[in-house]
């Protein structure tokens, strides 16, 4: 069986090392319109199904990466971490990979424009930037698509946030994985919209990680799920090329929602939604029935974000004041 370890060594084969003393970063928080959820190979993040997602453009995070002595420190939005903290331990055991053979230890500095593990793909985001400042630090130049493979290492959603605007995470099929990245669809939407309602902003009750282990081993609903997929992204693919924004809306809707209903199947059930998620989803759709065109979606959490267009900007803030546009 492929490790992850085997991945990194495999990538970084053939590229040399020169590193610098300091490197910084920035990727985008990514919201999927269509799902990533199950994996087929939980050691290299390797997904079931691919996934489509858009990026949240200033909203994500930023990592400076530099070298310390002892152990692996880590300050998140200006505030350093117990060496305790699972956030801590998950960065260290990613960063485990590249020491290549030495007792050399990092300084992560990372600043979070989005919610830490509330729902708002942040991990996604933290290890796409951590990649990236490893990419800079040690000069291996590397291309997106292995960057894509490293980023999917640390967090798998993580794989599409090394990109602006629309990203297609292809699932592959080889054990290794080396086929298992992402890459930009080659077209953009102006004047599109995503937004986020922050209703809960604490850490999750369950993690993606696990919630995502039990609905596939005890949900009866997961099978239908890959075919599911499979048909939505076709529909949003075409959606995004002739720019028809109510197909765009309804299948990433219809998506999130089918997801959420295969976690609830399984057993435990897994329920992220609040009693604050299932009013805005009501009042969402009493806005569509009044003639307002804004949709929802939702990942693994309570928090709800919106998709509209610009020209129907006045109206959703005007229903959702408490939103937060991404730009």
């Amino acid at each position: 069986m492929t490790t992850k370890q085997d991945a990194v060594d495999a990538i970084l084969a053939a590229h040399t090392e020169t590193t610098i003393s300091k490197a910084e970063s920035y990727a985008p928080a990514n919201i999927a319109l269509c799902k990533y959820w199950g994996k087929r190979d939980s050691e290299l993040n390797l997904p079931i199904t691919s996934s489509l997602s858009m990026s949240l453009g200033s909203l994500g995070s930023r990592c400076k990466l530099s070298f310390c002595e002892a152990q692996d420190r880590v300050i998140l939005n200006g505030s350093e971490l117990s060496a305790h903290d699972p956030f801590v331990a998950r960065a260290s055991k990613y960063l485990d990979l590249f020491r290549n053979g030495t007792d050399r230890h990092y300084l992560i500095e990372t600043t979070n424009t989005i919610p830490t593990a509330a729902g708002f793909a942040s991990s996604a985001s933290g290890f796409a930037s951590l990649a990236l400042a490893l990419n800079t630090l040690h000069g291996w130049e590397l291309t997106k698509t292995e960057l894509s493979i490293l980023a999917r290492l640390g967090s798998g959603s993580a794989s599409r946030s090394l990109w602006h605007g629309f990203v297609e995470w292809h699932s592959g099929s080889t054990p290794d994985g080396m086929d298992s990245f992402a890459e930009p669809l080659e077209t953009d939407w102006n004047d599109l919209r995503i937004g986020l309602l922050v209703l809960e902003a604490g850490q999750k009750p369950i993690g993606s990680r696990e919630a995502m282990q039990r609905t596939i081993e005890t949900s009866a609903l997961y099978k239908a799920w890959p075919g599911k997929v499979a048909t939505d992204i076709r529909v949003l693919k075409k959606a995004i090329t002739s720019k028809a924004f109510d197909s765009l809306g309804a299948t990433a809707e219809s998506n999130a929602l089918t997801m959420h209903a295969t976690m609830m199947a399984a057993w435990p059930p897994v329920v992220y939604w609040l009693p604050e998620s299932v009013a805005t989803m009501h009042k969402v759709w009493a806005c569509r029935k009044s003639g307002l065109p804004v949709y929802l979606t939702m990942d693994a959490g309570p928090n709800i974000k919106l998709l509209f267009q610009e020209k129907n900007r006045a109206d959703v803030l005007d229903q959702f004041p408490t939103l937060l546009v991404a730009e």
